[in-house]
């Protein structure tokens, strides 16, 4: 018997489940030789968890992901086996009410340690090594870029993929020697071809794809597999296309009000967090089921 946490203030609880990980926002459970892993309203600023969950949150990561998985199957194939009811077996499944839209079963795989980072505008991290030399893990850009500005083309910048802490810039060498030469040339063309994918659906909806992140693992008989979560706010930078400038800060679909909320306060960013307030939960929330509809043409079930 194992607990199985939703939201930060409803478990459950189910037979012949194993809880494996618990994560910030996601928990990944052994069930059957099969994974679930369960998309929970918990939201994390500056690596700690914060009390205040996000209401809807873990609906809108794991409806994107399954969406998403979908979409790019013609691209590569993907862990995903089912988000529905019956890929439960009964002792989950009458556990419906609180897991509906919040989970994936999922296969095994043997990740891959390398974050598969593509970036199609100058932001973020990227842009504060441009400013120190031009160069984006390994990368040499052209000169007289700005912020926000977007890329020629979409770069490859992989980083580790760190158990704890932030994951740490690498160059596609560095890949190399991780996983093989082959391996390497393979997931960074996959990762181009789903950025360049994904981006073209995001700007006929009116976003900006600014960049994004994937995970890759290796099946039992060897089959490349995209996994984890893919293309969601928590994992990407979504912009608004009818507000986007180049050379300033842009607003992103994501916990954006939660950061500028706690660095107003002076927090020290260590545990315990602070308590969020009913208006940055009710914004955030928000901008999450606000990115749920443009991207999949349709409103969020709460």
């Amino acid at each position: 018997m194992v607990t199985i946490m939703v939201i930060a203030q409803t478990e459950l609880t189910a037979e012949g489940v194993r809880l494996l990980r618990r994560g910030k926002v996601r928990d990944l459970y052994e069930m059957d030789g099969r994974l679930l892993i369960v998309s929970t309203d918990r939201i994390s600023a500056f690596d700690v968890v914060l009390p205040t969950p996000i209401p809807d949150k873990g609906k809108v990561l794991n409806g994107l992901s399954v969406f998403w998985f979908e979409k790019t199957r013609g691209i590569v194939a993907n862990h995903l086996i089912g988000s529905e009811k019956d890929a439960l077996p009964p002792s989950v499944q009458a556990h419906w009410d609180l897991l509906a839209g919040r989970f994936m079963v999922v296969r095994r795989t043997k990740v891959l340690p390398v974050e598969c980072v593509v970036r199609g505008y100058l932001y973020g991290s990227a842009w504060k090594d441009y400013q120190s030399g031009g160069v984006v893990s390994g990368v040499t850009l052209p000169k007289g870029l700005i912020l926000a500005q977007k890329l020629p083309e979409p770069i490859f910048t992989p980083s580790t993929k760190a158990e704890t802490g932030h994951d740490l810039p690498i160059t596609f060498e560095q890949v190399r020697e991780t996983v093989g030469s082959e391996l390497a040339e393979k997931i960074r063309q996959i990762s181009l071809d789903i950025y360049r994918f994904a981006a073209e659906h995001c700007e006929k909806v009116g976003l900006l794809l600014a960049d994004t992140k994937f995970e890759f693992g290796l099946s039992d008989d060897g089959e490349l597999l995209l996994i984890d979560e893919v293309l969601t706010p928590d994992s990407s930078r979504f912009w608004d296309a009818s507000t986007y400038e180049p050379g300033k800060p842009q607003e992103n679909f994501d916990k954006q009000f939660v950061r500028d909320y706690l660095e107003s306060l002076g927090w020290n960013k260590e545990p315990p967090a602070p308590e969020l307030p009913d208006e940055i939960v009710q914004k955030t929330r928000q901008r999450y089921r606000e990115a749920y509809r443009r991207i999949t043409g349709r409103e969020l079930e709460s």
